[in-house]
């Protein structure tokens, strides 16, 4: 085994025998534990492969272990020994090692505590204030592998060699490391306020409310991992959980975290990743429009907009049948548009009504023919009047017309005035905009999908026509069978039918996996959701189990209320606020320029306070310095990421990006350079933008004007 202590020269005091030969000895038996491990996990998961599929019960649960196994696999081939995060001493003098999974010896010893675990906190939560029995806790820095660097910490008496004390802890010391595209695995110094968060109950939402730089994404991405190990109403096979950030970039930023705490199925996303056409939606450049879609009252008018599309024909009918003619009167075809299984989407309950018409003829015959069921879902007549009646429709055509059409759109929201709905109206064909996607939503979810509808009827047609001709097929074999036991005669049994079945004639393709029910949703940057956009992630979690996270003083149109009035408003009635204020990212140089800017604007802003100093005051140049600066800092540092904002212009490359302030939030770099930020315009919006900007940077600010 490769030792597991590569320490610099500098830090030669921490490799005394005595400070890290009891870690050496458990690193040793750990690479053993792995090897074999990974051995084993391999051999069962070819065995679980070669699993015949069985029922479909059976397959699910094959499946899930396939699952369960790739993933532990995949997890410690990635890490190896860094799986260990540290080590705490309790007060009996036993050492108990963390990990970012649980593992056992080849006795069934316990090496690694799975660091979700209540057997972990100490290792996360444990003060001075409150050592929770522990007489010493050691964290590890790990770099390719092996460990640079290690801190302790001692609650209750004292070390002998101080060697591995340090005035500062692992946390406070890595905060000035270089940033890359990816954020860093802070898993290990994860601190006590943030780890009270994390292993908070599920039920209800938990907003996580705290400024730039307090480790609020860090929360929540570690809360969702941590939730999906301890809570068992949130396992996979009860919907799982949702993460939602505020851009693709943010998501980009994020997308190692998870998998990196042992966890890959949980849904990641932007809003507009939840409809196929956020993709291409624009910005809605109406200020007044944008306004009237953010509330979720406008959402009221897709139900009577729908009900338009399921008015039962007043007149009745005649259907020829070679049994006889049937009259469906009015009465009869109200009484089956009534027969609609309450929350069913518009399309689906479509076949519901269908099924009543079918049984409400069929009640004209004494007997009914077998046939007669395949021959009314196949009568064109019939079927012609449904169409008409209760029509496949889709959220696009719905709302494109509510839009397009004022009479429709003062019968389905008769609050608007006229200016509204002048103001709302725009010409067929115009692109969606993002404050569409709500109500395109909840016109989707009411509607469903018409293509499934269509095609379940188009499989039941088809299902029709091959039990025909496979009943010619029967009676032909049933004539020329001249045995005594009359075997072909089964032929004609139900069960005997079902299994004759094409298979694929029923296929459906896979289920969208963003559309729910999820049993819990992490919403990061929540100060931007409007309450309309609330009610897309509300209708996709029942349980109303939430995460959220923000900073109101980040909300680029205003957040005058508290979370907890805010929240109640849009449908939740379970609220608990954490608070960080702790701003472990930004130095004090950098947050001492940003207070003032976003308390201009917003006196009462909840600004952190940060608790390091990087000695690099605020740099202001003219807009020509900003190649210079750029290249005079790569030069300087070999490794790190920068960011100009603000200066479309700019093209990016391989370590230096370029975002406008919105795509930059969520993200930190080592040097940001902020282009004619006073330009920016006014208002919240304006500061809001500029105090985001400013506190990305976790080292250096330039600012760049004239």
């Amino acid at each position: 085994m490769t030792a597991p202590f590569d320490l610099p020269d500098r830090l030669s005091a921490k490799n005394d025998p005595a400070l890290i030969a009891r870690d050496v000895a458990f690193f040793a038996t750990l690479a053993s534990s792995l090897d074999r491990s990974i051995t084993e996990l391999e051999a069962r998961l070819d065995a679980t492969r070669l699993q015949p599929g069985g029922s479909g019960q059976e397959t699910l649960e094959r499946d899930l272990e396939i699952h369960r196994l790739t993933a532990r696999l995949r997890t410690l081939r990635r890490f190896g020994l860094d799986l260990c995060l540290g080590c705490v001493v309790s007060s009996t003098g036993e050492a108990v090692y963390i990990g970012r999974l649980g593992m056992r010896d080849p006795d069934g010893n316990q090496l690694l505590v799975d660091w979700r675990s209540p057997a972990a906190e100490p290792f996360f939560g444990a003060t001075h204030a409150n050592p929770m029995s522990l007489t010493s806790r050691r964290r590890f820095r790990w770099m390719r592998g092996r460990i640079t660097d290690y801190w302790d910490e001692v609650f209750e008496g004292t070390l002998q060699n101080r060697a591995a004390l340090d005035d500062q802890s692992a946390f406070i010391a890595s905060l000035g490391s270089d940033r890359s595209e990816r954020m860093r695995d802070v898993l290990g110094t994860i601190q006590a306020d943030q780890d009270a968060i994390i292993r908070a109950g599920s039920r209800g939402a938990l907003v996580v409310d705290g400024g730039p730089g307090t480790g609020k994404t860090v929360v929540a991405l570690h809360r969702a991992a941590y939730l999906l190990y301890s809570d068992p109403r949130l396992g996979r096979s009860r919907g799982g959980a949702l993460f939602v950030g505020p851009h693709q970039p943010y998501l980009n930023y994020v997308a190692d975290v998870l998998p990196g705490l042992g966890e890959e199925g949980v849904e990641t996303c932007t809003l507009r990743d939840l409809l196929p056409e956020g993709a291409s939606a624009i910005e809605e450049r109406d200020a007044r429009v944008a306004g009237l879609k953010a509330s979720s009252r406008l959402i009221e008018a897709i139900e009577p907009a729908v009900a338009l599309y399921e008015e039962p024909p007043t007149v009745g009918m005649s259907i020829e049948t070679p049994w006889g003619d049937v009259w469906l009167s009015a009465a009869e075809w109200a009484e089956a548009f009534d027969a609609r299984e309450e929350g069913t989407p518009h399309n689906e309950a479509r076949e519901q009504v269908l099924e009543e018409l079918v049984t409400i003829l069929s009640d004209n015959f004494d007997e009914p023919p077998a046939q007669l069921r395949r021959y009314l879902l196949a009568q064109e007549e019939l079927i012609g009047a449904l169409n008409k009646a209760w029509p496949l429709i889709e959220a696009p055509y719905v709302l494109g017309t509510l839009w397009s059409v004022p009479a429709y759109l003062r019968r389905c929201a008769p609050w608007l005035d006229e200016d509204d709905v002048a103001a709302l109206q725009r010409p067929e064909g115009s692109p969606w905009t993002v404050a569409d996607m709500p109500l395109l939503d909840a016109a989707r979810q009411r509607i469903g999908d018409s293509h499934s509808s269509a095609r379940r009827l188009r499989q039941e047609r088809a299902r029709v026509a091959e039990r025909s001709r496979r009943a010619a097929v029967i009676d032909d074999l049933i004539a020329a069978d001249d045995g005594d036991l009359k075997l072909m005669s089964m032929l004609r049994g139900e069960d005997a039918q079902n299994s004759l079945d094409d298979a694929s004639v029923v296929s459906s393709p896979p289920p969208d996996a963003l559309a729910g029910p999820f049993a819990h949703i992490v919403v990061d940057e929540a100060q931007e959701l409007t309450d309309a956009e609330w009610q897309m992630l509300l209708s996709r979690c029942p349980s109303r189990s939430f995460t959220i996270v923000g900073d109101r003083a980040q909300a680029r149109h205003g957040f005058t209320s508290t979370w907890e009035a805010g929240l109640a408003l849009v449908g939740f009635d379970a609220i608990s606020v954490k608070s960080l204020t702790i701003n472990y990212r930004t130095p004090s140089e950098i947050m001492d320029a940003a207070a003032p800017v976003i308390r201009a604007a917003i006196p009462d802003a909840n600004v952190p306070t940060s608790i390091r100093s990087s000695g690099i005051p605020v740099s202001h140049f003219p807009l020509s310095a900003r190649d210079d600066v750029l290249a005079a800092w790569l030069s300087a540092h070999a490794e790190g990421s920068a960011v100009v904002i603000g200066d479309p212009a700019f093209t990016a490359t391989s370590r230096v990006r370029s975002l406008s302030p919105t795509l930059a939030k969520g993200l930190e770099f080592d040097l940001v350079v902020l282009v004619s930020p006073s330009r920016w315009g006014g208002g919240i919006e304006g500061a809001v933008d500029r105090y985001v900007a400013m506190t990305r940077a976790t080292q250096r600010l330039v600012v760049l004007e004239g």
